[in-house]
């Protein structure tokens, strides 16, 4: 944990504590830091680096204690050539940096990164989420916690208060995200659809939003047979849940962030078996975490001028008398009837009244996101999410937000071709289409629940929300990915 981040006009020279933290780029751009270095520290850093052979690549990082001088402790990272440094490279050296700090007892930390020719918000931005993220450790299902390394202080050197209000947000966007982490990586008997529910009770409740629950028996009212499909065959009722965010004054844009929320996915009667990774479907709510998470950094940023809808349909896919079968025909809120060729294609289905609700509310733009397919997965692999959108402008929007947090965005066809995949000879579509282009027809499918008029674009972030041993920002386990998008192109003002 951090307990406070500050910017501070101090140099690599000047900065005086417990512990410091040096970027250096590879040959004769890093040679000016090196020299400062060696001129303050002398031989025992020089021999250092010689013995190591650091070169200053990517990924390079050494640590030398420094007894009986301030600071005590010099960590340096490596960041590669100048023409390659950007934003992503400031994002993933800070977080080396931290954890090499905290892992050795560091308290007291600052950061000495080349920052001049990068915009001093965004640098602020990116290595304030870097320190938190990265220290991020979930021990709450632990009957005896192991001891966390911390940072009670953290210095950005080179930066003036004019960056400090950027270090201040980031506290609400690494909030967000973290929220998301803990649902994401909590157990299915834990995060039930009342449980997200109750989070969004509580977001509520903190920071005065409007929330709505709709129960199975509003949703069948409204005509969700779609939905309330999947949520057949388990004993926990679904909870259709409807948070709002209104700004002091007049919005001038209403925004819908839609999430999918199966927090368990079993598969249905298409059962999940070996190698499918059933033991890991607590994270097929990963979008609904994502949009929660979002809200709840929304909420403490206050953005002026916007209205937040964000919409999640929550629900389990299980087995039992009551589930749904296999070419089974259901009806959607939009009057579109629907072959289930596959009870494991459920999150469309769940999205597609969520879908037809948003639409209702008439906003300007509609976001979803979902862990909806292998096949993005295995097309963009565990570090890029796809995109798909018919709207030129929200997906440069949103590809641009992401970067801007570090989240890589891909765009991805809407190929009108591919629809004939999804139909049916007996309802008007099927919720699967043939595996090859598997992503492309489930954006596809979801692309009929939205109405025409309505800018829409949607997330698979089923290969990006979880990382098995950790990258960059985020230690191995749930990332929390998407909220950092959600929330910038929110601030942003939502699609041109």
């Amino acid at each position: 944990m951090v307990a406070e981040i500050r910017c501070s006009t101090a140099t690599l020279t000047s900065w005086s504590g417990e512990a410091l933290a040096v970027g250096l780029f590879t040959g004769e751009a890093g040679e000016a830091s090196r020299n400062q270095l060696l001129e303050r520290f002398g031989a025992a850093v020089a021999d250092r680096l010689e013995q190591r052979r650091f070169k200053g690549k990517p990924g390079e990082s050494l640590s030398i204690d420094l007894l009986g001088q301030s600071p005590s402790l010099l960590v340096l990272v490596g960041l590669g050539a100048p023409a390659d440094f950007g934003p992503e490279q400031l994002r993933s050296a800070a977080a080396a940096a931290s954890k090499n700090a905290a892992s050795a007892g560091a308290s007291q930390f600052a950061l000495a990164m080349p920052v001049e020719g990068l915009a001093p918000q965004a640098a602020a931005a990116a290595m304030a989420e870097a320190v938190r993220l990265s220290l991020y450790s979930d021990q709450r299902f632990k009957s005896e916690t192991d001891p966390q390394p911390s940072l009670s202080q953290v210095e950005l050197l080179g930066l003036d208060n004019s960056a400090q209000a950027a270090v201040e947000s980031s506290r609400a966007v690494c909030s967000g995200v973290e929220l998301a982490r803990e649902l994401v990586a909590a157990p299915p008997n834990v995060v039930t659809p009342a449980a997200l529910a109750d989070t969004a009770a509580d977001i509520a409740r903190e920071f005065g939003l409007d929330l709505k629950v709709l129960e199975r028996s509003d949703c069948e009212a409204l005509g969700m047979g779609s939905y309330l499909a999947v949520a057949k065959g388990s004993d926990l009722p679904p909870k259709f849940i409807h948070l709002t965010y209104r700004p002091q004054g007049e919005a001038n844009r209403r925004l819908v962030l839609v999430g999918k929320g199966l927090t368990f996915d079993s598969g249905g009667y298409n059962l999940k078996t070996a190698g499918s990774q059933i033991d890991m479907m607590k994270y097929d709510m990963g979008g609904s975490a994502a949009v929660l998470g979002a809200m709840r950094a929304i909420a403490e940023l206050k953005p002026a001028g916007v209205e937040v809808h964000m919409i999640v349909a929550a629900c389990e896919n299980m087995i039992s008398g009551g589930a749904i079968h296999p070419g089974a025909i259901v009806t959607a809120s939009n009057g579109k009837t629907i072959e289930i060729n596959n009870t494991d294609a459920e999150g469309r289905l769940t999205l597609a009244d969520a879908l037809v609700y948003a639409c209702k509310l008439e906003p300007d733009a509609v976001v979803d996101l979902a862990t909806l397919t292998g096949a993005c997965v295995i097309a963009l692999g565990e570090e890029i999410a796809g995109l798909w959108s018919p709207c030129d402008p929200l997906a440069q929007g949103l590809i641009e937000a992401g970067a801007q947090g570090g989240e890589t965005l891909w765009r991805m066809p809407l190929r009108a071709s591919y629809r004939a995949g999804l139909k049916s000879g007996l309802a008007d579509m099927k919720n699967t289409g043939p595996r090859p282009g598997g992503s492309i027809t489930a954006a596809l499918f979801l692309q009929d629940f939205v109405a025409p008029e309505v800018a829409w674009a949607h997330l698979d972030i089923a290969g990006t929300v979880w990382s098995d041993k950790g990258r960059g920002l985020d230690p191995a386990g749930a990332t929390g990915y998407g909220v950092r998008t959600l929330v910038n192109w929110v601030q942003a003002g939502g699609p041109a």
